[in-house]
């Protein structure tokens, strides 16, 4: 199953912007059921970089709430995606402006090749 990028759910938030909120709901409901079946006791997590949180989507987004210091790793390429689509606004010159910090889970990613397309 895929989830980034989904067609049932993008459809639902089609729906939700159209004000069709009874058509949103149950694409949505229809969404959540194939996740299950698909994912019931297989791994469904994204990241690369291993960590006692992997694969527990609710522990892993409430520490990252909880602290409130960066995004977990599965939804780095979606801020990225809508990061990359404003730095076209100026020719992607921000990207001469970022110098990324030395941090241990940076070099993991890039070796991972995370973000590779």
């Amino acid at each position: 199953m895929m989830i980034d990028g989904n067609p049932t759910e993008k459809e639902a938030l089609h729906q939700a912007k159209l004000g069709n909120m009874t058509e949103c709901y149950r694409l949505e409901a229809a969404f959540i059921e194939e996740f299950h079946a698909a994912y019931n006791d297989s791994d469904h997590c994204p990241c690369n970089v291993a960590c006692k949180w992997h694969g527990k989507c609710k522990e892993c987004v409430a520490i990252h709430r909880a602290h409130m210091d960066h995004l977990p790793n599965c939804l780095h390429p979606l801020v990225n995606a809508k990061l990359c689509a404003l730095s076209e606004l100026t020719e992607h010159t921000v990207a001469f402006e970022i110098t990324p910090p030395e941090h241990p889970l940076l070099k993991k990613i890039k070796d991972s090749n995370d973000y590779a397309e």
